[in-house]
């Protein structure tokens, strides 16, 4: 998939025509993170895939790994994201953690809309903000938070094998994961990349907060 002006059109048409899932947030912390869109991809990125000495046209989602040195969940696949201070609009945190953890600093303008909000296990209500990052950009990772930096091509999401599903003990609903190159990322993170594939590519009206989140994640 090129990723182009019809591309952010496309996205943004999709989400306009969205109903967003609002969670109830008492007692729990609330967050935001950035679905970040740019128009560069970097081959190196993915364990399992080739490896490309230049950056190549082509969409990509901006995805970290989480510092080996965080209490919570270090190592992690993640979006960029935190907790949203006091005063700030999921928009506002969304786009000041961008700019806190990988140095990309963006107007309010490059946002296209939101994403169903995720209940975690471990207590955050997560608020998805989908935004259009461009391409061109140099990175700067924050080495208190992030250990690298990753531009996944949007490619990666759609694959035939994706999502892969886990039935659970109890019986309920399945944990979810996506495949990228040959790993996989867990839900929260991967269930909101599954709702941004559905939604956002292909015009779906698909709800994933039910989806179960692996033992590591409940912590």
């Amino acid at each position: 998939m090129d990723c182009t002006d019809s591309l952010r059109s496309t996205i943004a048409r999709h989400l306009a025509g969205f109903s967003v899932n609002r969670a109830d947030d008492t007692g729990v912390r609330a967050a935001a993170v950035a679905v970040a869109v740019t128009d560069e991809c970097f081959g190196a990125d993915l364990e399992g895939m080739p490896r490309h000495a230049e950056r190549r046209p082509g969409a990509a989602l901006i995805l970290t790994r989480r510092s080996s040195k965080l209490r919570s969940h270090p190592g992690q696949w993640a979006l960029p994201g935190g907790r949203i201070d006091p005063g700030e609009t999921p928009e506002q945190t969304a786009l000041r953690e961008m700019r806190e953890e990988i140095g990309l600093d963006l107007e309010e303008g490059a946002v296209l809309g939101r994403l169903d909000d995720f209940i975690t296990r471990s207590g955050f209500i997560m608020t998805p903000v989908v935004i259009w990052a461009g391409g061109g950009r140099e990175f700067v990772a924050n080495a208190d938070e992030v250990d690298s930096i990753h531009r996944i091509p949007v490619t990666e999401f759609l694959r035939s094998d994706a999502p892969m599903l886990e039935p659970t003990a109890d019986g309920g609903a399945p944990v979810l994961r996506m495949p990228v190159g040959s790993t996989w990322i867990a839900a929260p993170t991967a269930a909101i990349l599954f709702q941004f594939r559905e939604v956002c590519l292909l015009g779906k009206d698909v709800r994933v907060a039910h989806y179960e989140q692996p033992g590591f994640a409940w912590r």
